[in-house]
Protein backbone atom coordinates (compact mmCIF):
# COMPACT_ATOMS: atom_id res chain seq x y z
CA UNK A 1 0.00 0.00 0.00
CA UNK A 2 2.67 2.28 0.80
CA UNK A 3 4.46 2.26 -2.73
CA UNK A 4 1.00 2.50 -4.11
CA UNK A 5 0.38 6.04 -2.48
CA UNK A 6 4.19 7.34 -3.10
CA UNK A 7 2.99 7.66 -6.79
CA UNK A 8 0.47 10.26 -7.17
CA UNK A 9 -0.40 9.36 -10.76
CA UNK A 10 -1.40 6.00 -8.95
CA UNK A 11 -3.75 7.81 -5.94
CA UNK A 12 -5.38 9.70 -8.49
CA UNK A 13 -6.09 6.74 -10.39
CA UNK A 14 -7.11 4.72 -6.72
CA UNK A 15 -9.41 7.78 -5.66
CA UNK A 16 -11.06 7.82 -9.44
CA UNK A 17 -11.70 3.84 -8.93
CA UNK A 18 -12.89 4.78 -5.51
CA UNK A 19 -15.00 7.47 -6.28
CA UNK A 20 -16.88 6.39 -9.90
CA UNK A 21 -17.17 2.70 -8.97
CA UNK A 22 -14.77 1.05 -11.47
CA UNK A 23 -15.52 3.41 -14.18
CA UNK A 24 -12.77 4.53 -16.25
CA UNK A 25 -10.23 7.37 -15.19
CA UNK A 26 -9.14 10.16 -17.42
CA UNK A 27 -6.67 11.46 -15.89
CA UNK A 28 -4.54 14.59 -17.44
CA UNK A 29 -1.10 14.35 -18.74
CA UNK A 30 0.92 17.02 -20.35
CA UNK A 31 2.13 15.32 -23.51
CA UNK A 32 3.84 17.18 -26.18
CA UNK A 33 5.22 14.36 -28.30
CA UNK A 34 8.66 12.62 -27.64
CA UNK A 35 10.81 14.51 -26.31
CA UNK A 36 13.84 13.09 -28.60
CA UNK A 37 11.47 15.39 -31.32
CA UNK A 38 12.50 18.28 -29.46
CA UNK A 39 16.19 17.37 -28.78
CA UNK A 40 18.73 18.95 -30.46
CA UNK A 41 21.05 16.33 -32.69
CA UNK A 42 24.54 15.85 -32.85
CA UNK A 43 26.78 19.30 -33.99
CA UNK A 44 26.76 19.08 -37.80
CA UNK A 45 30.13 18.09 -39.54
CA UNK A 46 29.25 18.07 -43.22
CA UNK A 47 27.20 20.60 -45.37
CA UNK A 48 24.68 17.87 -45.78
CA UNK A 49 23.74 18.08 -42.22
CA UNK A 50 23.55 21.91 -41.95
CA UNK A 51 21.26 21.56 -44.56
CA UNK A 52 19.34 18.48 -42.53
CA UNK A 53 19.65 20.74 -39.43
CA UNK A 54 18.22 24.06 -41.30
CA UNK A 55 15.27 22.45 -42.46
CA UNK A 56 14.25 20.72 -39.12
CA UNK A 57 14.18 24.54 -37.19
CA UNK A 58 12.67 25.71 -40.42
CA UNK A 59 15.73 28.08 -41.61
CA UNK A 60 17.61 28.51 -44.87
CA UNK A 61 20.69 26.81 -45.03
CA UNK A 62 22.21 30.70 -45.58
CA UNK A 63 21.20 31.90 -42.20
CA UNK A 64 21.42 28.39 -39.75
CA UNK A 65 24.97 29.23 -37.88
CA UNK A 66 25.39 26.17 -35.02
CA UNK A 67 26.41 27.13 -31.43
CA UNK A 68 30.06 26.30 -31.42
CA UNK A 69 31.16 22.61 -30.63
CA UNK A 70 31.22 21.71 -27.08
CA UNK A 71 28.67 23.79 -25.71
CA UNK A 72 25.97 21.62 -25.19
CA UNK A 73 23.27 22.94 -27.48
CA UNK A 74 24.08 20.00 -30.37
CA UNK A 75 22.58 21.38 -33.94
CA UNK A 76 20.20 24.02 -32.52
CA UNK A 77 20.59 27.55 -34.30
CA UNK A 78 22.64 30.39 -32.80
CA UNK A 79 19.81 33.11 -33.37
CA UNK A 80 20.03 36.54 -31.86
CA UNK A 81 18.65 37.48 -28.99
CA UNK A 82 15.18 39.45 -29.64
CA UNK A 83 12.83 40.84 -27.22
CA UNK A 84 9.14 40.29 -27.14
CA UNK A 85 9.13 44.24 -26.54
CA UNK A 86 11.22 44.81 -30.10
CA UNK A 87 8.72 42.73 -32.18
CA UNK A 88 5.98 44.39 -34.08
CA UNK A 89 3.16 44.82 -31.88
CA UNK A 90 0.96 44.68 -35.57
CA UNK A 91 2.33 41.62 -37.06
CA UNK A 92 -0.36 38.77 -37.53
CA UNK A 93 0.84 35.78 -34.99
CA UNK A 94 -0.58 33.15 -33.58
CA UNK A 95 -0.12 33.80 -30.29
CA UNK A 96 -0.20 37.57 -29.65
CA UNK A 97 0.52 37.86 -26.02
CA UNK A 98 4.30 36.17 -26.64
CA UNK A 99 4.07 37.34 -29.86
CA UNK A 100 5.45 34.21 -31.73
CA UNK A 101 4.15 31.76 -34.25
CA UNK A 102 3.56 28.29 -34.18
CA UNK A 103 6.76 26.26 -35.26
CA UNK A 104 8.89 29.31 -34.87
CA UNK A 105 12.36 28.56 -33.85
CA UNK A 106 13.07 30.72 -30.92
CA UNK A 107 16.05 31.31 -29.01
CA UNK A 108 18.07 28.96 -26.57
CA UNK A 109 17.43 31.62 -24.08
CA UNK A 110 13.98 33.09 -24.68
CA UNK A 111 12.68 32.74 -21.33
CA UNK A 112 14.84 35.53 -20.63
CA UNK A 113 13.57 37.58 -23.32
CA UNK A 114 9.96 37.91 -22.63
CA UNK A 115 7.88 41.01 -22.36
CA UNK A 116 8.21 41.07 -18.46
CA UNK A 117 11.80 40.59 -18.53
CA UNK A 118 15.19 42.07 -19.97
CA UNK A 119 14.75 43.39 -23.65
CA UNK A 120 18.69 43.27 -25.42
CA UNK A 121 17.37 45.73 -28.24
CA UNK A 122 16.11 48.02 -25.23
CA UNK A 123 17.47 51.79 -26.41
CA UNK A 124 17.81 53.72 -22.70
CA UNK A 125 17.22 57.31 -22.64
CA UNK A 126 20.15 58.35 -20.34
CA UNK A 127 23.40 56.08 -20.05
CA UNK A 128 23.96 54.26 -17.34
CA UNK A 129 26.45 56.45 -15.63
CA UNK A 130 24.09 59.21 -15.56
CA UNK A 131 21.38 56.81 -14.06
CA UNK A 132 23.73 56.43 -11.42
CA UNK A 133 25.16 59.63 -11.05
CA UNK A 134 21.91 61.77 -10.86
CA UNK A 135 20.56 59.83 -7.27
CA UNK A 136 23.99 59.81 -6.14
CA UNK A 137 24.04 64.01 -6.45
CA UNK A 138 20.94 64.82 -5.20
CA UNK A 139 22.13 62.74 -2.17
CA UNK A 140 25.71 64.73 -2.12
CA UNK A 141 24.46 67.83 -2.69
CA UNK A 142 22.01 67.63 0.69
CA UNK A 143 24.63 65.90 2.26
CA UNK A 144 27.24 69.06 1.46
CA UNK A 145 24.31 71.95 2.30
CA UNK A 146 23.95 69.85 5.93
CA UNK A 147 27.86 70.11 6.09
CA UNK A 148 27.74 73.62 4.92
CA UNK A 149 25.26 74.45 7.76
CA UNK A 150 27.16 72.59 10.53
CA UNK A 151 30.53 74.64 9.48
CA UNK A 152 29.33 78.34 9.29
CA UNK A 153 26.63 77.76 11.67
CA UNK A 154 23.41 78.42 9.32
CA UNK A 155 20.51 78.33 11.09
CA UNK A 156 17.77 76.58 9.69
CA UNK A 157 15.09 76.70 12.46
CA UNK A 158 13.28 78.87 14.34
CA UNK A 159 15.20 81.84 15.95
CA UNK A 160 15.86 81.45 19.28
CA UNK A 161 17.28 83.91 21.96
CA UNK A 162 20.78 82.92 23.87
CA UNK A 163 20.50 81.05 26.49
CA UNK A 164 20.72 83.07 30.07
CA UNK A 165 23.59 82.00 32.26
CA UNK A 166 23.88 82.95 36.01
CA UNK A 167 26.74 85.39 36.29
CA UNK A 168 27.82 87.33 39.45
CA UNK A 169 26.86 90.81 40.04
CA UNK A 170 23.89 90.10 37.16
CA UNK A 171 20.44 90.08 38.97
CA UNK A 172 18.14 87.74 36.53
CA UNK A 173 15.14 87.20 39.03
CA UNK A 174 13.98 89.23 42.15
CA UNK A 175 10.86 88.42 44.10
CA UNK A 176 10.46 92.00 45.19
CA UNK A 177 7.25 94.28 43.91
CA UNK A 178 7.78 95.80 40.75
CA UNK A 179 8.24 99.86 41.55
CA UNK A 180 5.22 101.70 39.85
Amino acid sequence: MANLLRSPTKVSHLLAIVLNGNKTAVTAVRHCGFIRDWKPGHYPKTQEEREAAAKKYNLIPEDYEPYPEGTGYGDYPNLPPVGQDARDPHEDFDYHYRRRNFGETLNINYEIYTSDRHNPNEELRYPIWAMYAFPISIFLGIYLIGLAGDYWDLRVSYPVKPKQFPKSGITHYTFEPLDN
